[in-house]
């Protein structure tokens, strides 16, 4: 089933009639053309033929797990695909971000909290298409990833060798998830995969460097129990 529209196109895999019919409202309320199917096989076919521009996603649905929708789509697409579960679980959350998923919004949910991921979702596949810029710009936060340089308010920052490449890590996927475990073995090995101490102790000395009040911080945000995600934020300007 779709709607007409001539916005973005979204494509919802949901099995719940009631969710279908909310997100279906809302999201045709604000510009965006939906294609929907209660079923992943579906899904998939609707998303090698539609193509839409993102995909939201239930992990719970009758014929095919969220997670292998995700897996299957991965191997040929990199659209952006949002989790809408019920399941709250942080193993879920981490299987799904692992296994390709962009971001994971958890039942019961506001619309507003949706459309945002949405704004963000989008705001990083544009990323994507320029990932020969090797400057990143957020706020007030500079990263030359060519010249390996960090500038905060236009002063140089120093980091460690570690704390860079942390930050590169999650500056080459800003806006999205970073789970603890990739980043873990990234950065220190397979062998590290449950330190999860490692990671607090240098989030903690980034953010001591690069936040203007460490504890509520504006760029480095914590996903609890999942890991790491660089948020995006515009220029602050005065006017």
């Amino acid at each position: 089933m779709s709607s007409m529209n001539d916005g973005p196109t979204i494509l919802i895999v949901e099995d719940e009639p009631e969710i279908r019919r909310f997100l279906r409202i809302s999201l045709v309320n604000h510009g965006y053309q939906l294609f929907e199917t209660p079923k992943g096989e579906e899904g998939l076919t609707l998303l090698a033929e539609k193509k839409p521009d993102l995909v939201i996603l239930d992990l719970g649905l009758p014929d095919l797990d969220g997670v292998t929708f995700t897996q299957r789509a991965r191997e040929w697409t990199q659209v952006p695909i949002i989790v809408l579960s019920a399941r709250s679980m942080e193993k879920d959350k981490i299987e799904a971000l692992e296994a390709g998923a962009d971001d994971y919004v958890t039942k019961p949910f506001g619309i507003l909290e949706l459309l945002a991921r949405i704004k963000v979702a989008f705001r990083h596949r544009e990323k994507n298409t320029a990932t020969e810029e090797p400057v990143f710009v957020s706020g007030e936060l500079q990263v030359d990833l060519a010249k390996r340089t960090v500038h905060l308010k236009g002063e140089e920052v120093h980091l460690t060798p570690i704390e860079h490449q942390i930050l590169n890590m999650l500056v080459k996927n800003a806006d999205r998830v970073v789970t603890q475990q990739v980043l873990l073995r990234e950065i220190w090995g397979p062998g590290h995969a449950k330190q999860g101490h490692y990671l607090r102790v240098y989030l903690g000395q980034l953010r001591q460097k690069l936040e203007e009040q460490p504890a509520r911080p504006k760029y480095l945000i914590t996903e609890p129990g999942v890991g790491y995600r660089l948020r995006v934020v515009e220029n602050d300007k005065k006017s």
